[in-house]
């Protein structure tokens, strides 16, 4: 259980975030900025981020205050807030630029996310910790993958619907075909003589 809440946190973090660029892909236009969209997103965090932290607080019986030691989660807080709003305004951009092509943006934006909190952990720990080798083999396989990724993701537009065929009659919620044309019938029976037995 204790492996199980934050791999799933994880994964539901991931699925959130992976459909965020096809999602504000829809939003792309010429006839609007990128910064239009990106108010509302930061309505979504209004929304989302303080009043729902205000009401998981209560649940969890926290206090509201935040001096004293309190000031860190406020500090800290604020800091990754202003990260994670740039990065929205920067994938945003990134979307709009890019005529909402999520297939390139995604990948790129995730895979270089992995590297850079492996990059900082380096460098915060280095001279106390040994570094695997391993590592940047690893850190190259993720530009690998998102190369591989980007470029073999299939994208395009759905097929659109067929129209229907010519003639066909819409009955009871389903096509039906129309009754065949009895013209070729009425013309072979005016050429054909009738048969008088008076004659």
């Amino acid at each position: 259980m204790k492996i199980f809440l934050p791999v799933l946190f994880a994964l539901c973090t991931a699925m959130c975030w992976g459909m965020y660029g096809p999602t504000i892909g829809n939003a792309q236009s010429k006839s609007w900025s990128p910064f239009k969209p990106y108010v509302f997103i930061g309505i979504a965090y209004l929304v989302l981020a303080i009043i729902g932290g205000l009401i998981a607080m209560r649940l969890k019986g926290d206090t509201f205050s935040y001096t004293g030691e309190h000031f860190a989660p406020a500090k800290w807080g604020f800091l990754a807030g202003c990260l994670g709003a740039l990065g929205a305004l920067f994938l945003t951009s990134a979307m709009m630029t890019s005529k909402g092509n999520a297939l390139l943006v995604m990948p790129i934006v995730f895979g270089g996310a992995v590297s850079v909190t492996a990059l900082y952990s380096t460098w915060r720990l280095w001279g106390h910790v040994q570094i695997s080798p391993v590592l940047w083999v690893g850190i190259a396989m993720v530009a690998v993958g998102v190369i591989l990724v980007a470029t073999n993701t299939p994208h395009g537009h759905a097929a659109a619907k067929p129209a229907p065929a010519a003639g066909a009659v819409e009955h009871g919620g389903s096509e039906q075909p129309a009754p065949a044309d009895d013209g070729a019938d009425s013309a072979a029976s005016e050429s054909t003589p009738e048969f008088d037995p008076n004659s």
